[in-house]
């Protein structure tokens, strides 16, 4: 079915997405990092806010959600094991959960590890995920709550989705994340590709979202523990696929 979405720019750096079934105008809003932009919004483009959903509890993802509620009367869905974080929730969803805008219906899924209660949300009708900060075009958030066999379970689950699908991630950190990646796969030809397109992107002021599973399988280096070229920069031929990720995201931590 139909899904429009909107890509609001929010803050210095987080997007949030509003989400509207073309066919029935039921529309959604992924994240809520700044209320006013995000109202703003919706007003220049007609479209009313029926629901919040969040994808974790971090206060630049759900710190709006009661001015944009009070405003429109929306309700909040949320991750089960995050409501108390989060404060006010109409609907506690957990992985395997079913949500609608509309005639589109999202999966939720569990992708813990940046927090331990995360989620996304799938519209496998439309090709698209929201990932929150799970999965960033060329990287993954950093591992807060989690741990790396939590977050590599996640992040598994992420890649196994249709190649095709749209990914809509919760920062505009692209190029940076390119410029790491580049550290430890530097003669990837397909992330060299990837980076030289994203700087391209924001020269010009356009946002990097939304990037393909397919493009993150090739360039993204949190979905390549099992490379072997990879893995022997590492040094580590012979590791545990959450081992290697440990050490990818401790790089990272530290770039």
């Amino acid at each position: 079915m139909p899904l429009d979405v909107h890509i609001i720019e929010c803050l210095e750096d987080n997007y949030a997405y509003l989400l509207r079934c073309a066919n029935s105008g039921r529309t959604v809003i992924v994240d809520t990092p700044d209320p006013d932009k995000i109202l703003e919004e919706a007003g220049k483009i007609g479209w009313d806010i029926d629901e919040i959903w969040n994808t974790h509890h971090h206060w630049d993802h759900a710190g709006g959600n009661d001015k944009i509620r009070e405003a429109t009367g929306a309700k909040v869905v949320a991750a089960a094991s995050e409501a108390d974080k989060i404060g006010h929730v109409d609907r506690m969803v957990s992985h395997g959960d079913y949500l609608r805008v509309g005639e589109n219906e999202a999966e939720v899924l569990d992708v813990g590890g940046h927090t331990s209660g995360h989620v996304a949300f799938y519209f496998g009708g439309a090709d698209t995920v929201f990932t929150g900060d799970t999965l960033f075009n060329l990287g993954c958030g950093r591992m807060f709550e989690g741990d790396p066999e939590q977050f590599l379970t996640s992040l598994q689950r992420l890649k196994h989705l249709p190649g095709a699908t749209s990914v809509y991630c919760g920062h505009e950190y692209t190029v940076k994340n390119g410029e790491f990646a580049l550290t430890v796969d530097p003669d990837n030809t397909l992330l060299q590709a990837y980076v030289q397109m994203a700087k391209e992107k924001r020269a010009r002021n356009e946002p990097t979202v939304p990037s393909t599973i397919r493009a993150e399988r090739g360039a993204n280096p949190f979905l390549r523990w099992d490379d072997p070229v990879l893995r022997s920069r590492l040094n580590m031929d012979e590791a545990r696929d959450a081992e290697v990720f440990a050490e990818l995201r401790r790089r990272k931590d530290a770039f």
